[in-house]
This record gives structure tokens, sequence and C-alpha cells, in this order.
């Protein structure tokens, strides 16, 4: 090995590069490995050899108490420098990162400059080359290259897209940095040193620069705190589509190409035929063999070295899939980005709230996946009980491991979740751990600050509440509750009060069905309750259109609350409507869905109900208020016209009698009312109107007057009889 340090320069997170870094240091032998990344992180080195070290991972590095200054460097296998790493430790000779210190990226002002940068030299040399997409000539000259890498040759061609480039001040840093990092192992002794980095830093470190002229510009470098550990990755988050500067398009299929050098090309289309089968597709062998023909064809055709991306997914849309994109998908899903999730081992360097949560996870058998993975759960049972607590503790962190969607059974003791686990949750539970070691005493930490922090609302406070409950924070509900009374006894909005009540009132049964009940909730509930009665024939009037939508946002909600508590609360609440339905100084649209709610509820029947109908579209109303009080009263469906006659002929007959130009005002009023039905509903009023005639449409039900020509309808009588076996 030469005296000068051996440049390796490589693609971040290419196969061909990985193969050619691996196969190049077991030749050099180095006695040092020098490779672009932190410094931070040399204690962690070693890490990578444990068996229980599954890539991809990423070393994460963040500012105690600033989560937003935080970064990862990730490694899959297939990255040269996650190789470089595994051929030094077993190797047994030492590894060091050689990149600026994250200490000095977080407490420096300087911006990323150099992105750019590392495009534009694969760019330059592919249009040189004849290609229009920079990737693609990558591709054939390095990562489908069935021989070594020429690293020479790679260095020679960044030295003349590089020459003449002036580095930005980020740029400039790092690799002074890097630099100064080769002379110090020189000074230390080492004589065979190897350093693997990206390919446009290599006529950089190969420079003739001195030594004082780099120590003169990491001259007063600042410094932050920096704490660094290891955690996994995913193949998604490897993926230039998620906005990683130094991702690559298609990591499932580099994967491929690193894991499998012979016969790739016939091995992915394999693959993906099994992909087709699990969903049920019908895929046969030979659709194999002809989809690797057209691959190779179309390779050959173009004059790629070997079948890349584009051609083996072109073959596999015509043969594979037979022209139908969504199958396509469904390989790009699970094999083009790959549903890959690493893991570290148990012994890296992990806050208490990371060590517990990855506890939890092992006793609830509740293992993180990259991909959207649905959990139905039945809370009678113990196992299912512990994960929908975690879950919701979780979700109280910041830490959205788990999405709640609508449950596929009926009854309150159903939950459906969609789990999906992204590495940026390592940073949010690094966030949290300043509320505590375990995940349940920092949920509990952190709805008590929820509660107290300023500018709570009242709602805010009853989603914190039914929080608390459904993550089983028992110790935080005493301050849940003497929270929640104080501010329901001084805010003086009916409206707040009113948007409180129904998380309130699910929180009183998902306590009873958690086998957690609040004390003293039912008379928080019963309290706020009390008011709105008191509060609400004030609060209904005056309203313009926009605010009694809101109020019967808010009428809805209370209405559906008040069905989860004691019958002596939903019969006062009941009692309340009747008393300020038909109000004269009502706005229309509440008037109209009061009266339906009190109908749904029974405390209307059919002929009480018409009649009030008939007073609102009484001649002496404007066109526009008996309009809107029809929109709120058909409000969530059309099928009561369907099977009520009578108020079906009292809106014919209102509409029946508007005048051409009232008609024209009311239209869009209507358009929306019916536009809401289902077009069965739509359909249906439609026949019912049609078929009773004007006439009856007002009384009762009545019969369709039809009239029947008798001699047209002759030969089909003497049809009927003769199969009836009767003549005449």
């Amino acid at each position: 090995m030469p005296a000068e340090p051996a440049l390796l320069g490589v693609r971040h997170h290419g196969p061909g590069s990985a193969r050619a870094v691996r196969a190049e240091l077991a030749r050099l032998r180095p006695d040092i490995v020098l490779i672009e990344g932190p410094p931070e992180a040399d204690p962690l080195v070693a890490l990578a050899g444990d068996p229980a070290m599954e890539p991809p991972v990423a070393l994460l590095a963040h500012v105690p108490g600033e989560p937003a200054k935080s970064a990862f460097w990730p490694f899959a296998r297939f990255s040269p420098e996650w190789q470089a790493i595994r051929h030094a430790l077993g190797a047994g000779v030492p590894v060091r990162f050689c990149d600026l210190p994250a200490s000095a990226m977080f407490a420096t002002t300087v911006t990323e400059d150099d992105d750019t940068a590392l495009a534009d030299p694969i760019g330059s040399l592919a249009s040189a080359a004849g290609y229009d997409d920079p990737e693609r000539w990558w591709e054939d000259v390095v990562e489908h290259r069935a021989g070594a890498t020429p690293f020479e040759v790679i260095a020679e061609a960044m030295a003349a897209v590089r020459d003449g480039h002036v580095p930005g001040p980020r740029e400039a840093l790092r690799e002074a940095h890097m630099r100064r990092a080769v002379r110090r192992a020189r000074k230390d002794g080492f004589e065979r040193i190897a350093v693997v980095c990206g390919a446009w830093h290599v006529p950089a470190l190969a420079a003739p620069i001195t030594a004082k002229a780099d120590d003169a510009t990491l001259r007063g470098l600042p410094k932050a705190k920096v704490e660094i550990t290891w955690v996994p990755w995913t193949y998604g988050r490897l993926s230039a589509h998620s906005g990683y500067g130094a991702g690559v398009t298609s990591p499932g299929w580099y994967d491929h190409l690193f894991a499998a050098p012979d016969r790739p090309v016939e091995r992915w289309l394999t693959g993906a035929a099994g992909v087709l089968r699990e969903e049920g597709l019908a895929v046969s062998s030979a659709h194999v063999i002809e989809s690797v023909r057209l691959a190779e064809g179309l390779a050959a055709l173009r004059g790629r070295p070997l079948a890349g991306l584009g051609e083996v997914t072109e073959a596999a849309r015509a043969v594979l899939c037979e022209g139908d994109d969504l199958p396509v998908e469904l390989i790009q899903r699970h094999m083009v980005v790959g549903e890959r999730l690493g893991a570290v081992p148990d012994d890296t360097p992990m806050v208490p709230l990371q060590r517990h949560l990855r506890e939890e996870q092992r006793r609830l058998k509740l293992k993180p996946e990259a991909l959207d993975r649905d959990l139905d759960l039945d809370l009678r049972k113990p196992l299912d009980l512990g994960r929908s607590v975690l879950l919701h503790r979780l979700r109280l962190l910041g830490v959205p491991w788990g999405t709640a969607r609508e449950s596929r059974g009926k009854g309150t003791f159903r939950e459906s979740w969609t789990l999906v686990w992204r590495p940026e949750f390592d940073v949010e539970l690094i966030e949290a751990s300043a509320w505590g070691t375990t995940v349940g005493a920092a949920a509990a930490a952190k709805a008590r600050d929820l509660m107290t922090r300023d500018g709570v609302t009242l709602a805010d406070l009853t989603e914190t509440l039914e929080a608390c409950l459904l993550a089983d924070l028992g110790e935080a509900l005493p301050y849940a509750l003497d929270a929640l009374t104080q501010r329901a006894a001084l805010d003086p909005d009916v409206t707040h009060l009113m948007a409180a009540v129904p998380a309130t009132a699910r929180a009183l049964r998902y306590g009873d069905v958690r086998g957690t009940p609040a004390e003293g909730l039912g008379k928080v509930v019963a309290s706020m309750l009390a008011r709105i009665r008191a509060g609400l024939s004030p609060a209904l009037t005056g309203l313009d259109d926009d605010a009694a939508k809101e109020m019967i946002g808010h009428l809805d909600s209370v209405h559906a609350a008040t069905a989860l508590l004691p019958e002596s609360e939903r019969a006062a609440w009941l009692a309340a409507l009747h008393g300020v339905a038909g109000r004269a100084d009502l706005h229309g649209r509440i008037d109209g869905r009061l009266t339906r709610m009190l109908l749904d509820a029974g405390s209307f029947d059919g002929a009480e109900t018409a009649r009030r109908m008939g007073l609102a579209t009484s001649a002496g109303h404007p066109p526009a208020r008996v309009a809107s009080w029809v929109e709120g009263f058909l409000a969530g469906g059309g099928l009561l016209l369907v099977h009520d006659a009578q108020l079906l002929g009292l809106v014919d007959r209102w509409l029946s009698g508007l005048s051409g130009t009232a008609f024209v005002d009311v239209l869009p009023l209507l358009r929306r009312t019916f536009a809401s039905f289902d077009a069965p509903e739509r359909r249906a009023i439609g026949e019912r109107v049609r078929n009773s005639g004007r006439s009856g449409a007002g009384g009762g039900r009545g019969e369709a007057t039809v009239e029947i020509d008798e001699e047209r309808a002759a030969g089909a009588v003497a049809t009927v009889l003769t199969i009836l076996g009767r003549s005449g």
C-alpha cells in the first residue's frame, strides 16, 4: 500500500461501490479505516459487529433539550461505509469517522451548501457520456459493473468536474476536517490508511493543502453538547422520495443487487411473481421466463450491461401484470422501496424511555414494522387492553405509532388501529424522556403539563381528560378533574361548554368499559349540562347563517353525547330542546333541526311533527326561512320523506305554491339539502311524488292513478290466462 492514503470515492448507498470497497479493502489490508461520518460515533462503532445489529440502521446525533437539532447518518447493508465498518471490525483494525463533528454542525450557523455539488458531478459526467439520466449512467458504469470499480478513474473524473470549483463554507469546513483526520491518523503511527468518502470529496482530500491552512479554516469552530446513538432505520426513509438528501430512488432494488450478484434479473422477477401470488394473482413460471427475456432484450436494445430497474419494471408490467399498473404499484411498494426495518442491540445507548418502550413492545408482542399494519383489539382481553393503553400513552407523548380508525365491530370494547413505525419516533422519544423514564410516567407528566399551559381551552381539557382515561393514567385524573371543574365553573360561553361535553361523556363511558371510572366526572358532566340548558335559549337568539351552522354542530354533538349518560340527563336535555323549539326568533335551520331531533327522540309523534312543519312552511313565512327550516329538518337523510307521505305532501305543497321568483331564490338551499341525500333516497322520493299525484300528496299515502288501455293489455291478459289454464 502506498504511503499516501488510499482514497476510495463512493456513491453513498451504492451496491456496486459497496462490493468494490469490500474487495479493495481486502486487497489493501489497511491498518486503519477512516469513514465519512461524525467522529462522536467512534465509541459506538463496535456495536456494528453485534449479530443483533441489523441494517438499515442510522447514527442519531442530537443536542439534549433541543430535539430540533438532530441529524441522522443512515447505513444499509449495501452502503459502502457499512461494508467498510464490517471489514475493519472483522480484520481487527481501528475505524474512525472523519467528517465534521456533529457538535460543530449543530453549533455553527453555516448552512448546508454542498448538496447540489454532490449531484452536479454525476450529471456532468453522465451528460459527457451521452446519458440524459445521471442515475442510469452511474448504475451502468459502477453499480452494474461486473469487475472492480476503478477508484482511480473515479477520482480522475471527479477532479476534472471539480476543476475551478470553490467550496462553499460548510463544504470547506468538512473537507478541512477530513484532511485533519488523515494527518492525525498518520501522526498516531498508522501507515496504511484507507479513506471511504463520497466521490465528490476525493480531489479535495488529495489536494496539496497544508495543515496550517486547514487549522485556520477550522479555528474558532463553535461546539454544542451532543449525544449520539444507533437507531433502527427503514428503506422507506432511505429513499430519496422521503427527502433524504443522499437517498436513492430504489433501496429495495439496490439491496437485491448487493445480495444477489449472480442472476439478479431472474431472481428479482421471480420474487415479483411471488409478491403477486401472495395477493391472489395468477402468475406462472412461464410468465417469469418471458418477463426475464423481455427485460434482457430491452437492456440489449438500449446498450446497457445489465437490465436495470427500468427494464425489469417494464417487463413486469407487460408480462407479470398484463399491463395493469395496480400490481406494479404493489411490486414498487414491497420490493423497489422495500419494507425492511432495521434493529439495534439491547446494549445500544438509549434514554430510559426508549428502553422501557422496547420492553413494553416485547411484553405486548407488538413488533415495530415499516409498513402499515392493521390491528383490531378486543378490550375485554388483557393483552389487547394493554396494547391499547400503550398506543394511547404514546399518542399523548407525541409518538403516533398507531393511528385510530373506525372499528369493524360494534361496541365500545373494540378498537382498530393502523400501526407504522417511523425512525423519527426515536427523536420524539428522546424529547419525551424529559417527562419520565417510563411510558406511563412520562405520559402522565405530559398530560398534567397540557392541562396547565397558558391558553388551554375547556375543549382541550376534556380531550386531555379523555386521553388520560384511554391511556389508563389514574395518577393524572385528579389534576384533570380539578382543572375541568374550575374551567367549567368560570367559562361563561355556552358554546365552549357544548364543545366540551362530547369528549367528557365519552370519557365517562370509556372509564366504565375499561374498568377505570373517574370519580366526580359524572358531577362535572351534570354541572356543564345544567349550565348549557340554562343558557341555551339566549345562545340560540340572533344567529346568522354561519353561526347557525356552527350551533347545529354543537347541538348534534351534545344530543349524541346525552345518549351515553343516565336517562335523567337525557330527559332534561330533551325538555330543554322542547322549550326552545318553535320559537319565532330562531334561525330557520336551527328550528328545523330541533324539530327533527325531538321527532327522532320520540318526543314528537307524526301528527305533532306534521303540525309544526305545516306552520313552518305556511305562506306567511319568507321562502328563504322556510327553505332553511326544511334544510335543518332533513339534515342527515331523506328516508323520512320516503316513509311519511304526510310530511312529503307538506313539502310538496309548499314547493308547488312558490312563485317563480321565490323558487329561484330558494333553489340553492334546496339543492344543498337534497344533494346530501343518497341517490336511492332521492330516487325513492321522486317516485313517491310522481306516483302519488298532486291531489294525493297532501293527504294520505294514496294510490297511483293509472290509465289502462284495455286493447293493448288484451294480448298479455290472454297469455297469462293460458298459463293459468283458464280461457275466455
